[in-house]
C-alpha cells in the first residue's frame, strides 16, 4: 500500500460489504488523525498513487433510483457513500435506514440544499447540524460518517473551515456523471459513463445521484452504474470505502539490521 492511502473505518460496517473496512473507536465528529488529514482541504480526490476509486450518491429529491442502486453495489460488493439532505432523511427516513443495513457510509449533505454563501455563519452551522441530527434520527447509526459535502459543491476556504470546526471534512468528486440532467437536459447513459470513465485516475472520487428532481422518475445514474462499476474494474481499478480515508496506517518500518 502507498504511503498516500490512508486506511481504517468510522464505525462497524455491517451487511454485506461487511469485512470491506476495520472499526474505529472515535464517534462522529471526534478529530482523529486520520480525519484531521482531510481538514482544510476540499478532498476532490484521494492522495493516493494506486488504481482506487470512490462512488458517492447524493441525495435530496427523491429515491427513484435506489433499489436499483442498492442491488447493483450488492451484487458486485461495492461500498459506496450516501450524501443525504436532513429533509431527505426527513421525508425517508427508511432510505437512511436501508444505505446503513446494506453496509454503505452516510454523509451530510445540508440539511435543505441552500446556496451557502448566501447564509450567515450561524445559518451555515444550523444547516450542517440540523441535517446530523435527522440523518441520527432516521437511524444512520454507525453507518454516519464524519463527512460533509456542499451543495452544489460551492466551497471556499473560510467555509471549509467552518465545517471542520464542527467536525466535519469537506468530501467533493473529481467527477460528477451529471446524470442528474436527464434526458431533457441532454444527458444519456452513454454520456454519464463516459464522464466517469474520462476522469478515471488513481484516487479519483465519482458523484452521481440517488433520484431525478422535479418528480421524474427516469434516474440516469442508476442505469449508468453497472456498467461504470464494470468498466472501473475491467481498467484495472478497484472501488474503495471513503471510511478508509479515517485512520492512518502504522508504517512498518524496518530496523537497521534488516536486510
Amino acid at each position: 500500500m502507498t504511503a498516500g492511502l490512508l486506511a481504517g473505518a468510522w464505525g462497524a460496517v455491517t451487511g454485506p460489504l461487511a469485512g470491506t473496512a476495520r472499526a474505529a473507536s472515535t464517534r462522529p465528529g471526534a478529530t482523529a488523525d486520520g480525519l484531521r488529514a482531510l481538514f482544510g482541504s476540499e478532498n476532490r480526490v484521494i492522495r493516493t498513487s494506486e488504481r482506487v476509486v470512490a462512488v458517492t450518491f447524493n441525495a435530496a429529491w427523491n429515491d427513484a433510483g435506489l433499489d436499483s442502486i442498492l442491488d447493483d453495489l450488492a451484487r458486485r460488493r461495492t461500498p459506496a457513500t450516501f450524501f443525504l439532505t436532513g429533509a431527505f432523511a426527513d421525508r425517508h427516513p427508511e432510505v437512511v435506514r436501508r444505505v446503513a443495513a446494506a453496509g454503505h457510509g452516510v454523509g451530510n449533505h445540508s440539511y435543505s440544499h441552500p446556496y451557502f454563501k448566501g447564509l450567515t455563519t450561524a445559518g451555515r452551522h444550523r444547516e450542517v447540524q440540523a441535517a446530523d441530527q435527522a440523518l441520527r434520527a432516521a437511524g444512520a447509526g454507525r453507518s454516519l460518517t464524519p463527512y460533509f459535502r456542499f451543495p452544489y459543491s460551492e466551497t471556499s476556504a473560510a467555509q471549509i473551515d467552518e465545517v471542520n470546526g464542527l467536525g466535519f471534512a469537506d468530501i467533493e468528486f473529481t467527477a460528477d456523471t451529471k446524470g442528474w440532467k436527464g434526458t431533457e437536459g441532454g444527458m444519456t447513459v452513454d454520456l454519464a459513463v463516459g464522464r466517469a470513465l474520462d476522469a478515471l485516475r488513481p484516487g479519483a472520487i465519482m458523484q452521481m445521484h440517488v433520484g431525478a428532481s422535479e418528480g421524474r422518475a427516469e434516474v440516469i445514474d442508476a442505469q449508468a452504474l453497472p456498467r461504470m462499476l464494470d468498466a472501473i474494474t475491467a481498467r484495472g481499478y478497484r472501488v474503495i470505502d471513503l471510511r478508509t480515508l479515517l485512520t492512518p496506517v502504522a508504517s512498518s518500518a524496518g530496523s537497521a539490521d534488516t536486510p
